[in-house]
């Protein structure tokens, strides 16, 4: 296998999974599809939960001390909060969402659009899997992980477009974009960060993926878009910590 297969595979899966999604949502009744849009909130929610644990690890513990992992990860959300508010970020993506819809899928009902690839399009790409794997793939560590993400994707991407619609097929430009960026800098720049930083990253996704989990019951309208940045934050504020202690 070359390269970047992983990436490859991921999207060719979301788009087979989204189209057969299409094919037999319209089948199914609206208390069906709320259903299966539970079903992936909950599964959100403890996605997160495993990235948080993962997250909290040794090596983040040792970098800025035990009893800091939390303190570095709320500092990064609420950097990164502060910085995606101010930028609009979560208006940026439903403005992009909109504009897709408009360009490709103008007969789609908006707010269901933009929902379903700004939903799908965070539950794809912020994640461990994501980083980790497209670095690994870039590194020339092996697609291992991609490809276990990409069959988990897939059956996502089914259940998504099944529920919410053609808006799902469009978070493979972004899936590919991220994760091919990844790679890339991974080939290029070799072992990137340290593990506290990646740790410090699984740990901040996670707590954003619960987000995405409270959003998708429908519990509350958690701004996930805007707390993107944390993500840099969050290895950012590892260095700095560890360079003060």
């Amino acid at each position: 296998m070359f390269i970047g297969i992983g990436t490859l595979v991921n999207v060719a899966t979301v788009s087979i999974g989204g189209l057969l999604g299409l094919a037999v949502g319209h089948r199914l009744p609206q208390r069906t599809r709320l259903v299966v849009t539970q079903v992936l909130g909950l599964v959100s929610l403890v996605i997160g939960g495993l990235s948080i644990s993962q997250g909290m690890s040794v090596a983040f513990g040792e970098a800025v001390g035990s009893g800091s992992r939390l303190l570095v990860v709320l500092g990064a959300l609420l950097i990164g909060g502060i910085i995606g508010s101010l930028a609009r970020l979560e208006q940026r993506f439903d403005d992009a969402a909109d504009w897709l819809r408009t360009k490709f899928a103008a007969d789609a009902d908006q707010h269901s659009f933009i929902e379903a690839a700004v939903s799908s399009t965070l539950i794809f790409c912020v994640g461990p899997l994501s980083i980790l794997g497209s670095l690994s793939d870039g590194m020339g560590a092996g697609a291992e992980q991609l490809l276990v993400k990409a069959v988990m994707d897939g059956f996502a991407a089914m259940a998504f477009a099944s529920s919410m619609g053609v808006g799902v097929l469009f978070s493979v430009l972004p899936l590919a974009l991220y994760q091919g960026a990844l790679t890339l800098l991974g080939l290029w720049l070799g072992d990137i960060l340290p593990a506290a930083q990646l740790d410090s990253i699984t740990a901040t996704g996670g707590v954003i993926l619960l987000g995405l989990g409270i959003r998708l019951l429908d519990i509350k309208q958690v701004p996930i878009g805007d707390l993107v940045p944390a993500l840099v934050a969050a290895p950012l504020l590892v260095t700095a910590v560890t360079a003060l202690t």
